[in-house]
C-alpha cells in the first residue's frame, strides 16, 4: 500500500469564525454540507453518503472557533483530516484551511472533492 501524503487546500469564507465553526464541529452542521447523514455518539462521527454504508471518524481534537481534527477509524493512526479557521492579517478575512491525506496520484481528485463539498458549505452559509 502506498503511503499517503498530507496536502492542504484553502478557501476564503465570507462569515464569522463562530458561524463557520458550527458547520465544522457539529453533526447537524456537517450534515448541511459534508455528508448526507451525520451522527455523533461520544465523539465518534458516523458519515454516510447517498444511502451507502456509514464511515466512522473519531473527533481527535477541537478548539472553539479555530479547528477540528478527525481520524477515519479505518485509516492509519497518523492520518487525519483537519478543518482550520484562520484570519488573514491583511484583510481580516476568514479562511478555511483543510489538511487531508491522499496518495500523490489522488491529490488532484481529492482536492476537487473538497472543492465540491466547500461549494455546498458556501451555499449553506449564503456566501
Amino acid at each position: 500500500m502506498t503511503k499517503k501524503i498530507k496536502y492542504t487546500v484553502e478557501y476564503p469564507v465570507r462569515c464569522s469564525p463562530a458561524i463557520l465553526y458550527g458547520f465544522l464541529s457539529t453533526s447537524s452542521g456537517l450534515q448541511e454540507w459534508f455528508a448526507d447523514k451525520v451522527e455523533d455518539e461520544d465523539g465518534v462521527f458516523s458519515f454516510s453518503w447517498s444511502g451507502g454504508a456509514a464511515e466512522e471518524a473519531e473527533l481527535l481534537e477541537k478548539e472553539e472557533n479555530k479547528m477540528v481534527r478527525f481520524h477515519w477509524v479505518d485509516s492509519p493512526k497518523d492520518e487525519f483530516f483537519e478543518l482550520n479557521i484562520e484570519s488573514s492579517e491583511v484583510t481580516n478575512q476568514t479562511i478555511l484551511v483543510i489538511h487531508d491525506f491522499a496518495e500523490k496520484k489522488d491529490i488532484k481528485d481529492q482536492s476537487q472533492l473538497w472543492e465540491t463539498q466547500v461549494k455546498e458549505l458556501f451555499h449553506r452559509l449564503g456566501s
